[in-house]
């Protein structure tokens, strides 16, 4: 092991010099716990910085690297290494190298859990000490073209809280084939077996299913966690803060066990993205919903939660919540409007359906009666082919946009025009 120096940016590739990466199924399990006070000191100096107006940094480390056979080889990068004041506190090729090891040892967790993929199109790995149009300030971090972005803050927080999480997600999207609420679902799926703590982070696209199969409680216990006092004033994030104060094993086993047992239904998101990639956006897009896939995954594997109510009642809720899901204004105005809540909301106050189980049971039958076929298998079919397809070039017209930028490196034009031929394949087959 190389000597070590004590550091300012990025300091996570020191630190995981020392503690090393480890893949664990429960990070609350393990025994180190980092304060955020120690925190706040080790990331104060690792922020993004402004870019400098009009200067694409000319100083920049970078080393090739062999990821082997799934990935093959990948080009890791520090643009403005210099320019921005990583020379001070550290040698480059050591950070590349640490890097490097971090992105191997994230390529074997993945093949792990996703033995079906086959190859992972990782051709560049950036980390980037300033915020720009590709990586805006408050993101994380960013998967753009066969590459993947990254702030040394984030760096430091995904070695010392998020047990890599933030790459295993970043990761997963470089496999996707087409943009939409789809593959964040797919990627916090990912998040959230590895640790139950995303659970509550990325509740919008859980919460319903948790609710209504496995955890009737557990809207009281997000409401419990984001109770939580946080400090405003620190460069420690809100949701990192909360991370840290729920790591009472007792607390999170019962999400640990909803976890487990949602596994199917998360390999059900996993292969019903793979199949339906524009399908599954549309759908996801259409109704506002980013669950949307993991309900249909819900409804096609699990039986139904219990009902109790009138058959008449029971056909004056389908009809609501069928003229609600039914709207396409999400796809063609300028805001959104999640049409499951909205359903929910007008069984409540029009039906009179005060229990939110009962409205949830109703949503998950339908849900069933309109996308589950009679042999079990679901059916995203869009009768409007012309809506569907409309919609498809529209998210096409903001892929090549982004192509355009100023920003974006040769390995990345290259991947957006890879992408782009394989939508239009796609859309060939509609």
């Amino acid at each position: 092991m190389r000597k070590l120096r004590q550091s300012c940016i990025p300091g996570s590739f020191v630190i995981i010099a020392v503690l090393g990466v480890v893949f664990s199924s429960v990070l609350w399990a393990s025994p180190r716990q980092i304060g955020v006070g120690e925190l706040e000191r080790l990331i104060v100096d690792h922020m993004p910085k402004q870019a400098i107006h009009g200067l694409r940094p000319s100083d920049v480390v970078s080393l090739d690297v062999d990821l082997g056979k799934s990935a093959g080889t990948a080009n890791f990068s520090i643009p403005g290494f210099k320019t921005y004041g990583c020379d001070q506190c550290h040698q480059g090729m050591e950070l590349l190298d640490n890097a490097a090891g971090r992105m191997r040892e994230t390529l074997t967790r993945l093949r792990t859990l996703f033995p079906e993929i086959s190859t992972i199109p990782l051709k560049q790995y950036i980390i980037q000490p300033f915020a720009d149009e590709l990586l805006k300030p408050r993101q994380f971090a960013h998967t753009t073209f066969d590459t993947i972005r990254i702030f040394p803050r984030t760096l430091l927080v995904d070695s010392l809280v998020y047990d890599n999480a933030t790459h295993l997600h970043e990761t997963l999207h470089l496999t996707h084939e087409f943009v939409g609420p789809p593959n964040e679902l797919a990627a916090y799926g990912l998040n959230i077996r590895q640790d139950p703590r995303f659970l509550l982070l990325n509740y919008p696209y859980f919460e319903d299913v948790v609710t209504a199969y496995f955890l009737p409680e557990f809207p009281q216990t997000l409401k419990a966690f984001y109770a939580r006092s946080v400090r405003e004033d620190l460069a420690v994030s809100r949701e990192v803060q909360w991370f840290l104060k729920a790591n009472d094993p007792d607390e999170l086993k019962p999400l640990a066990d909803a976890v487990k047992q949602m596994e199917p239904l998360l390999k059900e998101v996993t292969r019903l993205l793979q199949q339906h990639p524009i399908r599954a956006s549309y759908w996801s897009e259409q109704t506002g919903n980013g669950a949307f896939l993991l309900e249909i995954a819900a409804v096609k594997l699990l039986p139904l939660p219990a009902l109790d109510i009138s058959e008449a009642l029971r056909v004056k809720a389908f009809s609501i919540i069928d003229r609600q899901m039914n709207k396409t204004d999400n796809l063609k105005l300028g805001y959104v409007i999640d049409r499951k809540k909205e359903s929910l909301l007008t069984l409540k106050h029009h039906l009179k359906l005060d229990d939110p189980l009962t409205r949830l049971s109703l949503y998950f039958r339908y849900l069933k009666e309109r996308f589950i076929g009679p042999d079990g298998e679901v059916r995203l079919v869009v009768e409007d082919r012309e809506d569907l397809m409309n919609f498809a070039e529209k998210k096409l017209e903001g892929i090549l946009k982004m192509a355009q930028s100023g920003n974006l490196t040769v390995v990345e034009k290259k991947g957006a025009d890879r992408l782009v031929k394989k939508i239009n394949q796609r859309l060939k087959d509609f």
